[in-house]
């Protein structure tokens, strides 16, 4: 088993952490032994059920041999956020957890979106966060510093953040809707985003065929535009008082890397999911 962990978060005594890969499972169904830690329609509960015992065990999140309850929520891409103590008696819908109860663990699933973890190191308190592009539109994990410090009096200069493996810039195209809606809630969007002109291998050839009045066909090309997504998170992050210094995230890119980590857009939507953990040793 292969499990991405922060620099940052490692040298905190009392924190179980850690991003998981596709390496190491029982699953069959998405390429030799997968570590798919969600319960997706082509795999069967038993399978997902045994990759979280045994990813829980070698994350360290378990008392001897048994494994910590883990919390997982329904995923919606909102900004919902529940602070709980325990396993919850009903299914939480929503795409943040916070917690300051030791001995269970929260689980973000992901497979392109960011997992995002924030540490109250003085607190010790934690919190998992889902952010695609909508949640981050949203402001998930700005809310997030805002309700640790509502429930636990998290100040967010004591906070340490790990953003996890997720789709990165180098392949996060997306249409111009999406870089509307950031530009409506965000002075530095601008930042944000980076416009490649698409390739014609033909065009590039013979570039003086498409000198002439323009047929049908010889249109300018289309743009691409890519979004930071890693850096539309940490500029929220600082935005809400959490020092630079303090905020680390994962190179590895979903899409780039498909033999280690389960990415929708690389997978054409049929693959597993990775989950982003954090807990309180009790």
């Amino acid at each position: 088993m292969s499990i991405v962990r922060s620099e940052n978060l490692a040298r905190i005594p009392w924190l179980v952490n850690g991003f998981s890969t596709r390496v190491g499972g029982s699953s069959r169904v998405y390429g030799g032994q997968a570590l798919n830690l969600g319960f997706t329609k082509q795999d069967s509960r038993p399978a997902v059920e045994r990759n979280r015992a045994i990813f829980l065990l070698e994350v360290g999140a378990a008392t001897g041999k048994k494994p910590w309850p883990l919390v997982t929520l329904r995923q919606i891409h909102s900004d919902l956020i529940h602070c709980v103590a325990g396993l919850p008696k009903e299914p939480l819908v929503g795409d943040g957890l916070i917690t300051r109860a030791p001995g269970i663990l929260l689980g973000i699933q992901t497979a392109d979106c960011l997992p995002v973890v924030l540490v109250d190191t003085k607190q010790r308190a934690v919190g998992v966060f889902h952010a695609g592009w909508r949640g981050t539109v949203k402001r998930i994990v700005e809310k997030g510093v805002g309700e640790m410090r509502r429930y636990f009096g998290t100040l967010p200069r004591n906070l340490t953040a790990a953003v996890g493996p997720g789709i990165r810039a180098c392949c996060y195209d997306v249409g111009p809707e999406v870089r509307q809606q950031f530009e409506s809630q965000f002075a530095y969007a601008e930042d944000l985003f980076r416009e490649i002109k698409e390739s014609d291998p033909v065009r590039e050839k013979y570039p003086l065929l498409f000198l002439t009045a323009r047929a049908p066909g010889h249109s300018e090309l289309p743009t691409k535009i890519f979004l930071d997504l890693v850096e539309a998170n940490r500029c929220q992050l600082i935005d809400a008082g959490v020092p630079p210094r303090n905020i680390t995230a994962s190179t590895l890119c979903t899409a780039c890397h498909p033999e280690l980590l389960f990415s929708y857009r690389a997978e054409n939507g049929i693959t597993g999911r990775m989950m982003g953990v954090a807990g309180i040793r009790p």
